[in-house]
């Protein structure tokens, strides 16, 4: 079995919202715990600290009446990101200690962890909602981060991500704002991964003109093949390409089909046909995968963790050979992250 190194996951804020939930045994939700991750050789990735927005709502005129559920698109407080990014610090933490994980802050920590069969953690903010100021990414960093995506799907103090419509362009909005400028400068100095999936492109475009490291597109898809605005365009994968960075498949159905509808009998195929046009436009030292488990709409063909390796099982009768299987599946990961760390 190949192992894999996934570049995206929300599992931390399925467990945060779920803590009933024991990540040591096979969970009927969701797509990751610890037995589906050894059953599908999932050896690693990058996990996601994600806040969904509270949403202010008038009291309910019954005291005892549930809170309305939180609408992930608003915009989100910054005390508040802050603490539930610190809430997910621990949870790392907690699975670290019952042995269920390892959180890993270089690529030598990650082959590490593969080579003693403990499932590899990097921590990843999506959305810097939580970086009040850079003193707290310096704390963050210090407590292990070592990726970050400026915005998820919605505005916020340092630039602006593209919606979810269908079909869309991800030219919306401005670029940069002068707090993002100074965020893309201090991720540099700090050797932290910068990651444009959620991101529009004027400001795409200017932190690569800005950052003087690899920049990544950790799960995002071909534009041309499913034309959400949260794929990429040629020129967007190209210009990656050029900087030596890196775009990982989403598994998501909605940025999959050319149709963009959420419909899990999307067939791997489909997501064949994605990593043929990375490959193709990047290089095959430049794609990996970036599932979105626990975040998105799987195709039934793959399920969740378990099902990794029937997507490289298609490859192979796809034509793709094994070095080519391997560097997808997590080499072209870790030398991604020697390359910001290390370069």
């Amino acid at each position: 079995m190949i192992p894999t190194f996934d570049g995206h996951n929300d599992t931390l804020l399925v467990m945060l919202e779920h803590p009933e939930r024991d990540f040591g045994q096979r969970l009927a939700e969701g797509h990751i715990d610890a037995v589906r991750a050894r059953e599908g050789g999932l050896a690693g990735g990058i996990f996601a600290m994600f806040t969904p927005a509270r949403v202010v709502t008038p009291a309910p005129a019954n005291p005892s009446a549930p809170p309305a559920p939180p609408a992930p698109q608003g915009p989100v407080e910054g005390d508040h990101a802050l603490r539930t990014t610190l809430r997910m610090f621990a949870l790392l933490r907690r699975l670290e200690a019952a042995g269920h994980l390892r959180v890993c802050l270089s690529a030598d920590d990650v082959e590490a962890a593969m080579a003693d069969g403990v499932l590899a953690a990097v921590p990843h903010v999506e959305g810097a909602e939580a970086v009040v100021d850079l003193e707290v990414l310096e704390a963050l960093h210090a407590l292990g981060l070592r990726s970050l995506g400026p915005v998820w799907s919605r505005p916020n103090a340092y630039a602006t991500g593209v919606p979810f419509a269908f079909p869309g362009t991800p030219d919306v909005g401005t670029g940069l704002t002068a707090a993002g400028r100074e965020l893309v400068a201090a991720c540099d100095r700090l050797r932290i991964v910068l990651d444009v999936s959620h991101l529009n492109e004027a400001g795409f475009w200017e932190i690569l003109e800005r950052s003087e490291r690899p920049v990544v597109a950790s799960h995002s898809n071909v534009h041309a093949l499913s034309a959400s605005p949260r794929n990429l365009t040629d020129a967007q994968l190209d210009a990656l390409a050029e900087r030596d960075g890196l775009v990982g498949l989403n598994f998501a159905c909605g940025f999959l089909r050319e149709d963009g509808r959420h419909d899990t009998d999307t067939p791997i195929e489909t997501m064949v046909r994605h990593l043929d046009r990375l490959v193709e436009r990047m290089g095959e030292t430049r794609v990996g995968l970036g599932s979105d488990f626990d975040g998105a709409t799987m195709p039934k063909a793959i399920g969740d963790a378990a099902g990794l390796p029937r997507l490289f099982d298609a490859l192979r009768a796809h034509g793709w050979d094994t070095q080519l299987l391997e560097r997808v599946a997590y080499r072209n990961w870790l030398a991604l992250l020697r390359r910001v760390q290390e370069g």
